[in-house]
């Protein structure tokens, strides 16, 4: 997979991007993560990339020719299976929007900032607009980061237990169930015995239980249930 991603601040992604799970499938060869700075693309002297709103309101917004430049240019050299806009009004990320996604091949992710980008960008480039939270960031790098991992954790090879990712919460429409590691007792806190039987029957039923018991009792709403039930 290729991710190429669209930004005024590249340097907010060495953190996310260097360590952890990104960085081992980067250095396996099953992930490619490019940065692009849009003020590289800027026609001005001083590299602006944002203008005043037409029609008096507040704030600035960024401009289309530099972001447009910039997306052309990497259309022309392959194609891309969707290009993401990071927005608070795009549909809202989730399990089955990461699965989706993970199988795709090549993907743009555009980080706005200030008061939006021009709208004939999302007009004319933009095939999918996500969103993180229903709350406001100062800019799209950080929800861009979080569709990252989401994505790339998935893709086969990356993690070290492959199992791993499918008993992740929400795969099944559930959260996951408690977890319990060594020792056994402490203070008096046991792990219960049924994870210790080593009955694999067992176990995987107690499991179901408690994610069913967890949803119910924290998201309700997976279950198609009231909030307030």
């Amino acid at each position: 997979m290729r991710i190429d991603i669209l930004t005024i601040f590249p340097e907010m992604f060495q953190g996310p991007f260097t360590e952890s799970i990104i960085k081992r499938a980067v250095s396996k060869g099953l992930a490619e993560i490019h940065l692009h700075n849009i003020r590289d693309y800027a026609t001005n002297k001083h590299r602006n990339v944002d203008d005043y709103v037409y029609g008096g309101s507040a704030g600035m917004v960024m401009m289309v020719q530099p972001i447009a430049d910039c997306i052309d240019k990497l259309k022309s050299e392959r194609d891309y299976d969707e290009v993401i806009f990071l927005t608070p009004d795009g549909e809202m990320l989730n399990q089955h929007l990461a699965n989706r996604l993970s199988l795709k091949g090549n993907l743009i992710f555009l980080c706005g900032h200030y008061k939006g980008i021009d709208e004939r960008i999302r007009e004319h480039y933009i095939t999918l607009e996500v969103s993180i939270g229903d709350y406001v960031l100062s800019g799209g790098e950080l929800a861009a980061a979080v569709l990252a991992d989401s994505i790339i954790r998935l893709i086969p090879g990356v993690l070290s237990d492959e199992t791993s990712a499918l008993s992740d919460s929400f795969q099944d429409g559930l959260l996951s169930p408690p977890v319990y590691t060594r020792p056994a007792d402490y203070k008096g806190w046991k792990v219960p015995e049924v994870l210790l039987s080593g009955n694999e029957k067992e176990i995987v039923h107690w499991n179901y239980l408690k994610s069913l018991e967890r949803t119910r009792q924290r998201r309700p709403g997976l279950l198609g249930e009231s909030e307030d039930h």
